[in-house]
């Protein structure tokens, strides 16, 4: 049986988790499709996160999967946060704002939440995946148990090969293309920044593990083309946040559907890890900073400050907008119309 077959999808479409971004809706608008819609609960603390199981499950009887970060944990670096705090003070001081007085950790890899890990096993969603790294062998082994296919994400060949080593069922090849946070189990690692095509060909032509091409897809034709190489699936994100089904706010979607699109940056000053956003104040300020960046997720802590205290201000440039090199393809439609039009294309290509 296909991996396919074994979630119950009749397109090979995913939508990628994009925490803060994808809601219930637009996870089981997609797998109403029969795609494979997604929740990233990797911001979420357990109540959180059970609640948007809750109502997606609410919204659809078929599979969706669920997604969760596996960073490790910094320690804390007071002078280097301190001075990071104090690089971004004119900018907090331009919406009329303070910085932090100190940062602190937004999120809790799921390797130090036993809550969450708790609760997925109570919920048993058909698909549970992971970001930035291998769950536990222990953690891994709960899930299976509880009935979870288990994903992870990967940037190498590397990387996929400690996927298959950890009993993954498979891996999602997340290219340099790619919107949102790079994947890397390392993010101070060398990167040999592999397009998602040349990695696609490379994990299908050495893992063992059935393979998810993810970054710069946007259409039926991009779709076709992974499957081409080999792919089982491909995962797609900016070609969801202009759904209206998204969490995506109103300064995030009038940049995606104008010239912004046509410039991503990969970025580390507004989280601290390398992330594909749009062009904007945020990202162009990023490059002017004379100071090392605080590690993630502490230095997200500032980050989502200042863009609040902007947004506030009725300015959305410094917002996290993440997207992939395919964004000016981007197609504002409603998930079910969007899914009835890739499934269309894939099967005129």
């Amino acid at each position: 049986m296909t991996l396919l077959e074994r979630i119950g999808l009749t397109a090979p479409i995913f939508q990628a988790p994009m925490a803060g971004v994808a809601t219930p809706a637009l996870a089981a608008a997609v797998s109403e499709a029969g795609g494979l819609g997604a929740l990233g609960l990797g911001a979420s603390d357990s109540e959180a996160a059970r609640a948007m199981i809750e109502e997606t499950r609410a919204r659809t009887d078929r599979a969706f999967h669920v997604n969760l970060f596996v960073h490790a944990t910094p320690p804390t670096d007071a002078a280097r946060e301190a001075a990071w705090l104090a690089a971004l003070a004119p900018a907090f001081a331009e919406a009329s704002a303070e910085p932090p007085e100190a940062l602190t950790s937004p999120y809790t890899s799921l390797a130090e939440d036993n809550a969450v890990l708790a609760m997925l096993c109570e919920e048993r969603p058909a698909v549970v995946s992971f970001h930035f790294g291998l769950p536990e062998p222990s953690h891994a082994a709960a899930l299976r148990e509880a009935g979870c296919l288990l994903l992870a994400s990967v940037t190498s060949p590397a990387e996929a090969l400690a996927a298959e080593r950890a009993g993954m069922d498979a891996v999602i090849a997340q290219g340099y293309e790619a919107g949102g946070h790079r994947g890397m189990f390392d993010p101070d690692a060398p990167d040999d920044r592999l397009s998602t095509m040349a990695l696609t060909r490379l994990l299908v032509r050495r893992s063992t593990l059935p393979v998810i091409a993810a970054g710069g897809i946007m259409d039926g034709a991009g779709i076709a083309a992974a499957l081409s190489l080999g792919a089982v699936a491909a995962q797609l994100g900016t070609a969801f946040v202009a759904c209206p089904e998204s969490a995506a706010d109103a300064g995030y979607r009038a940049a995606l559907a104008g010239a912004a699109a046509d410039h991503t940056i990969m970025t580390r000053a507004i989280s601290g890890r390398p992330a594909r956003c749009l062009a904007n104040r945020f990202t162009r300020l990023g490059e002017t900073l004379p100071v090392p960046v605080p590690d993630y997720p502490r230095a997200y802590h500032a980050g989502k400050a200042l863009n609040a205290a902007h947004k506030a201000a009725g300015e959305p440039g410094y917002g996290a907008q993440w997207a992939g090199q395919g964004a000016p393809l981007a197609r504002a439609l409603p998930a079910p119309e969007l899914m009835t039009l890739l499934i269309d294309e894939l099967k005129a290509v």
